[in-house]
């Protein structure tokens, strides 16, 4: 199994933009599609983006669409989110996990700890 490590949120002010990374641990990590993931207080966690294994495939959720980029570079085994535009209903805790890339569901019970994102209106 990968260890995943996310980092990059913060507090920012609405309109304002964020880059998260995922960092995987293993030599397998070019193998999965990989997901990015948020859960708000209160609220279950819910899918964003995901991108295949290669890079070539991505899928967003319709409140990201256009605000959004999910990319990975597999020479660092590391997946990013760069989120522009936010929200203040963006705030959350982001995680990543590997994906089934076709139904979206995640492959790793293991979570990691998630990167916080606050924005303010």
């Amino acid at each position: 199994q990968v260890r995943l490590v996310e980092s990059g949120g913060g507090l920012v002010q609405a309109g304002g933009c964020l880059r998260l990374s995922c960092a995987a641990s293993g030599r397998s990590f070019s193998t999965y599609a990989m997901g990015w993931f948020r859960q708000a207080p209160g609220k279950e966690r819910e899918f964003v983006a995901r991108i295949g294994s290669s890079g070539n495939r991505t899928y967003y959720a319709d409140f990201v669409k256009g605000r959004f980029t999910i990319s990975r570079d597999n020479a660092k085994n590391t997946v990013y989110l760069q989120m522009n535009s936010l929200k203040p209903e963006d705030t959350a805790v982001y995680y990543c996990n590997a994906v089934h890339f076709l139904t979206g569901s995640f492959l790793f019970t293991s979570w990691g700890q998630g990167t916080q994102v606050t924005v303010s209106s």
